[in-house]
């Protein structure tokens, strides 16, 4: 289910050469994928209180029935452009409640009684593991769709479909793992973020992850969805190809630096999440030259960088979250923040807005000394306290 929700929302960006090819303007293409962030981030906080209420599996479920369908209307819009929004909105809008809900019910799943106690380690990046996996082969599977097959904006959807319906066939069989106390519980429960479930006052969610959370798909989004438009003009007849290669490869670097972010996060968990942003700062660095030379190798490299700090900065999210939420708060916690990291997919809306008043190598230079900043603040807000006993935390 976490795959098909992170497939749904890269296979129309792996398209986006294809759609600007058939006619659609940068500004349409753009805001295109900022609806998918406006469906996405309502989606996020009305599925988190129902899956904490009425339980994780039915919300999940009918998430990915509404997924399927959105994808049904992205392959209408082949022969009528009027279609794209309200089936981006829909993706945006299912794929919000998959990870709200679905984010919930595969954490539980992966923790006791389901799994053996110290199993369960791989319990808080398990879901974002497999989005990002979702994101790197859906575009790349869109993008070779569209570049050979006939009718390529309806066949590059079609592996999408088979997908969601297998996964709606086997996540059925789970059981559901609402903790108990969800059950009948009024409309304050769970309510986060709290001090039960920040451990630390009120504050302690938003401490930890405001000055990190926009970046995680900020980074990603201008990898292969910014990027690619800049320094593709020397491959005349492989532009889509190249666009969802960009598309596997940013998401792709963000699951192979898993093994780092687990030696990382034993050290102390902010260590990933600033290292997360570093790494992006970086990525932003070499995006500079990529897209002031029109370089589409360093694009690439610029493009996995920024992929690298995106799969750090996630599993620091991700971490942090469950770490401070309350068993009953978890789906409503880890949907704020999803939703704080989802605002990073206007980014690419927000430069080709900007860039009109400023070259955009200049604006990505900006990026670069932004998350280094931001960096510093996420340290500085979140470093050990002194002069006080530690205390230990299960």
């Amino acid at each position: 289910m976490m795959t098909a929700s992170g497939w749904s929302a890269n296979q129309f960006a792996a398209l986006l050469g294809a759609y600007r090819t058939a006619g659609l303007s940068d500004a349409a293409v753009n805001a295109l994928l900022a609806v998918y962030a406006v469906g996405l981030i309502p989606g996020l906080l009305v599925a988190a209180p129902l899956a904490d209420r009425y339980g994780r599996r039915p919300v999940a479920l009918g998430a990915l029935l509404l997924n399927l369908v959105a994808t049904l209307l992205l392959m209408l819009g082949a022969g009528a452009a009027f279609w794209l929004a309200p089936g981006r909105l829909f993706t945006g809008i299912s794929a919000g409640a998959l990870l709200a809900a679905g984010g919930a019910w595969v954490k539980e799943l992966s923790s006791p009684p389901y799994v053996p106690p110290g199993a369960e380690t791989v319990a808080a990046r398990r879901a974002g593991v497999f989005v990002s996996l979702g994101f790197a082969s859906g575009g790349l599977c869109a993008s070779l769709i569209a570049q050979w097959a006939p009718r390529p904006m309806v066949l590059a959807y079609l592996p999408h479909l088979v997908l969601a319906v297998l996964a709606w066939r086997f996540a059925r069989r789970s059981p559901e793992t609402r903790p108990e106390r969800c059950a009948g519980a009024g409309p304050a429960a769970g309510r986060a973020p709290s001090g039960a479930a920040s451990g630390r006052g009120g504050t302690g969610f938003w401490r930890a992850v405001l000055p990190m959370a926009p970046w995680v798909f900020a980074a990603p989004m201008v990898g292969f969805a910014t990027l690619p438009g800049l320094v593709d003009g020397g491959l005349t007849g492989w532009r889509v190809v190249y666009a969802g290669v960009a598309t596997a490869v940013v998401p792709g670097a963000g699951v192979a630096v898993q093994p780092l972010a687990r030696w990382l996060a034993a050290r102390g968990r902010l260590r990933t999440g600033a290292a997360g942003l570093l790494v992006m700062a970086g990525g932003f660095a070499l995006a500079v030259p990529a897209a002031g030379h029109g370089q589409p190798v360093l694009a690439l490299v610029a493009g996995a960088v920024l992929g690298a700090g995106y799969g750090l900065a996630l599993t620091y999210g991700l971490a942090t979250t469950a770490a401070l939420a309350a068993p009953t708060a978890l789906a409503r916690l880890t949907s704020y923040f999803w939703s704080l990291a989802y605002l990073g997919m206007f980014a690419p809306l927000l430069i080709s807005t900007l860039a009109a008043a400023f070259p955009v190598p200049r604006l990505l230079a900006a990026a670069a000394v932004l998350a280094v900043l931001c960096c510093a603040l996420l340290v500085l807000l979140n470093r050990p306290r002194t002069g006080r006993p530690a205390t230990r935390r299960t």
